[in-house]
């Protein structure tokens, strides 16, 4: 490890650093603009400009590694003179807005200008404008205020994997711009407003709504994914204001989708805020005892068998594991957290997880994807698969629909007998399997919508067996979720007994009369008319739509941002969501309603708090009493039938920006449908 001298005192740093990374690791601060410690250095801005013994001229600290014996200055008079000279010829042409812009009390211009500027200009000229340009429906720009940093042009090209954004004209003329006048086509963009570090770039939906001083922050995770992306939401006292990123190298680093960010204007929109009673074919507004009450007159003298719980997306363990134990104080164990009805065996844990985890996604040497089209489906991990890209020691191949995915890969095809010869070394892409040393496959969900999904996990499990993806300290196996929901759901058993029993059979029994009473927990993407009017349905969610709407009572629940949850990410990472705002109406906490409602059909649940319901779950499964992943066993049956029917495997995702209630309900998402999906497909 060499050994540097910073300021007279000497340290010993990491090889093959820079040094501006070296004094962040050390606590020593150095200014910047261009640097991003994610993003390839430039050193255009000279403001991190440090002095080097037997330099000539100052030398910028982001673009200089760090060697054995290294002698640097960071603050002297002349590191200071250079410094204020910079910020003179950055504040030529800036509008000095602050009082107006968005990103007034956390701007790094603002910040260096207090600590290095001067109280006027020694050059007199006319201050140049240059127009707003048009980045799309997410992102709002004002770039007078741009340094020309290029941190957005290089987000956009090295990770989002987009050349959206470029630099035009030279010298005093230079500017920002999209690519002949296209918004930026990345479902990452809103991200380009994180790096900026001015005002230049804002996020949309935050315009003009708050000061920074004036929110209030709290740190939780995001749930339109199976990521479960760790965010920070700031809120007033009434609604939540904006969504942000915050960093956890292993699940997101600092990066956040924009269908997690700007699902902001949707949170109060079509809200659930009363109970409601279906009459004469109306819904009118009740009371909560007069919803219970209507509920247990319509349980009374039903057998277990013919009631039945289906839970959809958005479901906290809590909510879902006391709904679970309703049923079974029923005598019903026709129960699913399967809406997709993908028939995933909770027996077998290794089937429905990501077992590699998403941040040894830089380890692999190797990845098979199938059926999945990351981009659109989990839109942080494809950044992470496109990093591994840019490393050059990745081979990636895809046997599915053909997509731009941001990286390189080879098109396998898209039948599922690939799979098959494959795993009889029929294929050239057998032996890229077996010469890598970390090799993974990603299995989405588009695969296993048919009658095969068994046999192609069997399938896939085989070939993970036969190539090495599976060794003592590598599960190469990894299934890539769609639903936050869905991992916490198998890991507390909210399925029937028998696992091959699914939604579809459920639905069959409600529409022939078996199954006469149905409580719909946010479960919305359903075939409704599966559902005989004689059904007496139970819909209780925090938005009105589908299931609501054929609903006979409906209970208004609260929105992930609105309780304490608990939730089970793709790769088994079991992790806390926090209220940040306070429900809406009537609505209150999903389990309490639950347990409430125990308690008026004289089944009251064996808990009266969160602490104690969460005693239970750990109880019933030890994941829940880990801060850590748990691993999941790799199970292998060399007899399983793996003979699938060869079909093209289509992706579960054609609109990223709609695809659920909460996203159904955004302006900003319809925008985007219309602007990149709709105009795309004329």
């Amino acid at each position: 490890m060499p050994k540097i001298i910073v300021n007279g005192k000497e340290y010993q740093v990491d090889e093959g650093i820079t040094l501006i990374q070296a004094c962040d690791s050390l606590g020593i601060q150095i200014p910047r603009f261009c640097y991003h410690e994610k993003l390839p250095s430039v050193g255009s801005c000279r403001m991190c400009a440090v002095e080097l013994k037997g330099a000539p001229k100052l030398v910028s600290s982001c673009t200089t590694s760090v060697f054995d014996g290294m002698e640097v200055v960071t603050e002297s008079d002349k590191v200071d003179q250079m410094r204020k000279t910079m910020l003179e010829i950055l504040l030529i042409n800036h509008p000095l807005d602050c009082p107006i812009c968005d990103k007034g009390g956390e701007c790094d211009l603002q910040d260096q200008t207090y600590a290095y500027g001067l109280d006027r200009s020694s050059i007199d000229v006319q201050k140049r404008s240059v127009e707003k340009k048009d980045f799309g429906p997410l992102i709002d720009s004002y770039m007078t205020r741009c340094i020309h940093c290029t941190r957005c042009v290089r987000f956009c090209t090295e990770i989002a994997g987009v050349e959206s954004l470029g630099a035009i004209g030279r010298g005093d003329e230079t500017e920002i711009n999209t690519y002949v006048g296209m918004a930026v086509t990345s479902e990452l963009s809103g991200n380009i407003a994180d790096v900026c570090p001015v005002g230049a770039l804002t996020n949309s939906n935050y315009a003009y709504k708050a000061r920074p001083w004036e929110l209030i922050s709290t740190e939780t995770i995001d749930i339109m994914d199976a990521l479960g992306s760790n965010i920070k939401v700031d809120s007033s006292p009434l609604a939540v204001l904006r969504i942000l990123p915050r960093l956890n190298e292993s699940i997101n680093e600092e990066w956040l989708a924009d269908k997690s960010r700007y699902i902001v204007d949707a949170l109060r929109v079509q809200r659930l805020d009363t109970p409601l009673i279906r009459e004469n074919g109306h819904l009118r507004s009740a009371t909560w005892e007069e919803a219970f009450e209507t509920i247990k007159n319509n349980l009374v003298n039903l057998k277990g068998e013919e009631i039945s719980a289906i839970a959809g997306n958005f479901n906290d363990v809590e909510t879902m594991f006391a709904l679970k134990e309703l049923m079974e104080s029923l005598g019903s164990s026709n129960i699913d957290c399967r809406i997709q009805n993908i028939l995933f065996n909770n027996k077998d844990t290794s089937s429905y997880l990501f077992n590699s985890q998403i941040a040894s996604i830089d380890d692999s040497d190797a990845i098979l994807i199938i059926g999945s089209n990351p981009r659109k489906e989990a839109p942080v991990l494809n950044a992470r698969i496109r990093k591994a890209y840019l490393s050059g020691n990745v081979k990636i191949a895809l046997v599915g629909e053909k997509e731009d995915l941001t990286y390189n890969y080879d098109h396998l095809g898209e039948n599922s007998n690939i799979l098959q010869d494959i795993l009889n070394e029929k294929h050239n892409f057998a032996q890229v399997l077996k010469s890598a040393k970390k090799p993974m496959l990603i299995l989405g969900l588009g695969a296993l919508l048919s009658d095969n999904a068994e046999m192609l996990i069997n399938l896939c499990k085989a070939i993970a067996n036969k190539f090495g993806l599976i060794l003592d300290d590598w599960n190469g196996f990894n299934v890539l979720q769609t639903s936050s929901s869905l991992v916490g759901g198998l890991e507390i058993g909210f399925v029937p007994k028998d696992y091959k029993v699914g939604v579809h059979h459920i639905l069959e029994d409600i529409s022939v009369n078996k199954i006469k009473f149905t409580w719909l927990l946010n479960a919305d993407e359903l075939n409704f008319n599966k559902f005989q009017k004689n059904t007496f349905v139970v819909y209780q969610g925090h938005h009105g739509d589908a299931g609501a709407s054929i609903a006979n009572v409906v209970l208004p629940g609260c929105l992930w941002l609105e309780k304490d949850g608990t939730y089970v990410n793709m790769e088994r990472r079991v992790q806390k969501s926090y209220k940040c705002v306070s429900p809406i109406g009537q609505s209150k906490e999903d389990w309490k309603i639950i347990r409430k409602f125990s308690e008026v059909i004289d089944k009251a649940l064996p808990y009266n708090n969160l602490e104690e319901l969460r005693e239970k779950m750990s109880q019933y499964n030890t994941i829940f009493n880990n801060i850590n992943i748990e691993p999941a066993k790799f199970s292998y049956d060399s007899k399983a039938d793996t003979n699938i029917i060869g079909k093209s495997l289509l992706n579960i995702i054609k609109n990223y920006y709609i695809t659920d209630v909460i996203s159904k309900n955004s302006l900003k998402m319809n925008e985007c449908t219309k602007l990149f999906v709709n105009n795309k497909s004329k």
